[in-house]
């Protein structure tokens, strides 16, 4: 029962997507295609929508949530993650947009409001407070998150290779091999 439907709504997953039996997906959210979703994550889209674009891989024990809209958070706050992100062992996601070719450390946390443009890496155990916008080219580290340094001529390279690592790694596993 790793993809759930809440109050009538059921995930939309793309072609080729593979979701571990140990993860849950709930509720309105839409997964691209060769995307992954790995044992002990958790995508929950039942207070608003999570959108999560192609070949982005939700490492273990991910908690990928959401901000329902009131008259304190007027809109509330999705959740939309690009293509080509890999998003690291227990990072926590809410309410946040995500650029294109992304990659967010084992154990980051990322609040409602941000903004990460695309190409950043985000440093395991970064936190990225409310609100805050995380510039296209650097590395970003520390709680609060602050830039650290330019992205490295092979670090911008290897955001497609984690892609289609993650991308061929779960092909095996939906091939049973």
């Amino acid at each position: 029962m790793a993809i759930r439907t809440f109050q009538g709504v059921t995930p939309s997953l793309g072609e080729r997507v593979f979701v571990d039996d140990a993860s849950v997906v709930l509720g309105d959210v839409a997964l691209g295609d060769d995307c992954s979703v790995w044992p002990m994550a958790v995508i929950r889209g039942d207070v608003h929508r999570i959108r999560i674009g192609a070949r982005t891989s939700v490492q273990d024990g991910c908690v990928l949530h959401c901000t329902h809209a009131s008259d304190y958070n007027p809109g509330g706050h999705p959740l939309v993650i690009g293509d080509e992100v890999t998003i690291g062992h227990q990072a926590t996601l809410h309410g946040c947009k995500i650029g294109n070719r992304v990659l967010i450390g084992m154990g980051a946390v990322v609040l409602d409001g941000v903004v990460v443009e695309d190409e950043v890496i985000i440093a395991a155990g970064a936190m990225v407070p409310p609100g805050k916008v995380l510039e296209s080219g650097y590395v970003y580290a520390g709680n609060p998150a602050k830039p650290l340094r330019e992205l490295k001529a092979a670090e911008r390279e290897f955001f497609r290779y984690s892609a289609g690592n993650y991308v061929k790694l779960k092909d095996q596993h939906l091939a049973g091999e």
